[in-house]
């Protein structure tokens, strides 16, 4: 038996390791540094930067198979180029974050066009932010704004429907570089 003091002091260095766990050791247990599998189909996205998990050199490549075994999601939004309500299905940005162990504040988001725009990762774990593969039910080409295009939820986040904010709605995305 151990003294009370020392039992307590015991109890109290576990509590205190498991309260530890839950605020931020969890999050670097997810985090899986054997590298990803590589792509077998066409790359529809690259993820550089401070990324702790790749498949290629440098690099994380992703193809539609890799992105949607993430877990497809929908979300029903308006946009600024679209007509009415739209009905997107993709990725959510934070799953593809956490797949490549992301370690960063900021993303680059690049189009195909070379578009850039700066995305704070604070936003993309805050709001489900949508790397929408489909819109209503149909796969997004290169000719409506595909293969990837940036969502966000602004119907359901009205401080989302924002001309600041509708820069980082990125069609045709090619690349995120973690920063």
């Amino acid at each position: 038996m151990f003294p009370s003091r020392v039992h307590g002091a015991s109890v109290a260095l576990m509590l205190g390791m498991v309260v530890l766990a839950s605020l931020g050791w969890s999050s670097y247990a997810r985090e899986d540094p054997a590298p990803l599998p590589p792509a077998s189909g066409p790359v529809l996205l690259t993820v550089t930067g401070a990324i702790a998990r790749t498949n290629a050199p440098g690099r994380a490549e992703f193809d539609r198979a890799m992105l949607e075994a993430l877990g497809v999601e929908s979300l029903t939004t308006s946009s600024s180029w679209t007509d009415g309500v739209q009905r997107f299905e993709g990725v959510r940005a934070s799953k593809v974050l956490a797949a490549v162990g992301a370690r960063g504040n900021a993303v680059r988001a690049t189009a195909v066009n070379e578009y850039v725009a700066e995305i704070a990762v604070e936003t993309i774990e805050a709001y489900p932010v949508l790397l929408a593969l489909r819109q209503n039910g149909d796969v997004l080409t290169a000719r409506d704004k595909g293969p990837i295009w940036i969502v966000f939820p602004r119907d359901d986040y009205p401080w989302l429907d924002d001309p600041r904010v509708d820069l980082q709605w990125v069609w045709q995305l090619k690349t995120i570089d973690v920063r």
